[in-house]
C-alpha cells in the first residue's frame, strides 16, 4: 500500500467530505495467521456477512475465513463456494411446502436462468481481509474501496466515477446480495480494462444489517487511484458541492 496515496486520500476527504465516513477495503491473503489482526470467529448459527462488517466500519480490522461465513451467499459472493444451496430456485422466488420463498424473484425458472448467467469466483487466498481505510499499513494491497455512503455522499462518488468517462456508464447496478455487490462484481470489474464503480445494498435480506439511508459504492482499487487523481480537478471544488457539503457537515 502506498502510504502516499493513503494519506493524500485521507486529505482529501477530510477537505470536500468533512467527518463523512471512511471506506473500507479487504484483499486476499494465503497467510494462516494475520499478526495483529482480529480472526472473525465461527458463528454458532447463522449470521449476515454484512452485519460483520459493522464493527470494520468502526475501525476494527478483522480477518475473515471459509469458516467464519455461516451464510451461504456469503461463502458464494466471497469466493469460498461455486453451488447454491439446495432449492436455491424457491427460496429466491415463490417457495415451496419446505423452504420459505424471499419472493425477489418472479418464478423458479427465472431464477434458474439467472444462476445460468451469474458469475462464480473464486478466492485467491484462504482469508479475506477488511480494514478502514486509516487503518492500513504499508503491507496491505487493497483489491477493492468500499463506501458506505449517504445519499448526498453517494451522489459525489457517482458523479466521479463518470467523470472521467466518455461512456454513460461509470456506475453500475447488478442485480445481487449485499455482499455480492461489494466483493463479488466489484472484483471482477478489476479484471477490466475500463473498471465501473459499483453501487449496491439493495438487497432486502441485507437492509436491516446497514442504516437506513446507506447504500454502497464499491470501486476496483485501480479505479479507486485514477479518481483519487483527478479530485481536485472535479466539481468537488466548485460552490455547487460546497453546499452539499455543508448539508453532509450537519
Amino acid at each position: 500500500m502506498d502510504t502516499e496515496l493513503k494519506n493524500r486520500f485521507l486529505n482529501l476527504w477530510e477537505k470536500y467530505f468533512g467527518k463523512a465516513e471512511l471506506p473500507v477495503v479487504f484483499y486476499y491473503t494465503e497467510q494462516e495467521k494475520t499478526p495483529d489482526l482480529e480472526t472473525a470467529k465461527k458463528p454458532s448459527g447463522w449470521r449476515c456477512f454484512i452485519g460483520e462488517l459493522a464493527k470494520v466500519r468502526k475501525g476494527q480490522s478483522l480477518v475473515f475465513s471459509d469458516e467464519s461465513i455461516s451464510c451461504g451467499g456469503g461463502k458464494r459472493y466471497l469466493g469460498y463456494s461455486s453451488k447454491p444451496r439446495p432449492g436455491f430456485e424457491f427460496f429466491l422466488s415463490c417457495g415451496n411446502a419446505e423452504i420459505e420463498g424471499e419472493r425477489y424473484k418472479q418464478s423458479p425458472e427465472l431464477v434458474e436462468e439467472f444462476l445460468r448467467n451469474a458469475p462464480v469466483i473464486e478466492s485467491h487466498g484462504k482469508n479475506i481481509v477488511f480494514k478502514r481505510w486509516d487503518t492500513l499499513e504499508q503491507e496491505d494491497q487493497p483489491e477493492v474501496v468500499i463506501f458506505f455512503a449517504t445519499p448526498d455522499v453517494l451522489s459525489a462518488l457517482f458523479t466521479l466515477s463518470n467523470f472521467d468517462r466518455r461512456d454513460l456508464n461509470g456506475v453500475v447496478t447488478p442485480f445481487g446480495a449485499g455482499c455480492a455487490t461489494i466483493i463479488q462484481y466489484p472484483l471482477m470489474e478489476q479484471e477490466n480494462e475500463h473498471p465501473r464503480s459499483v453501487m449496491g445494498m439493495f438487497d432486502i435480506s441485507a437492509r436491516p444489517y446497514v442504516p437506513e439511508n446507506i447504500i454502497t459504492m464499491a470501486i476496483p482499487f485501480h479505479r479507486f487511484t485514477e479518481i483519487v487523481g483527478f479530485m481536485e480537478e472535479s466539481f468537488l471544488v466548485t460552490e455547487s458541492w460546497e453546499k452539499v457539503k455543508k448539508r453532509i457537515e450537519k
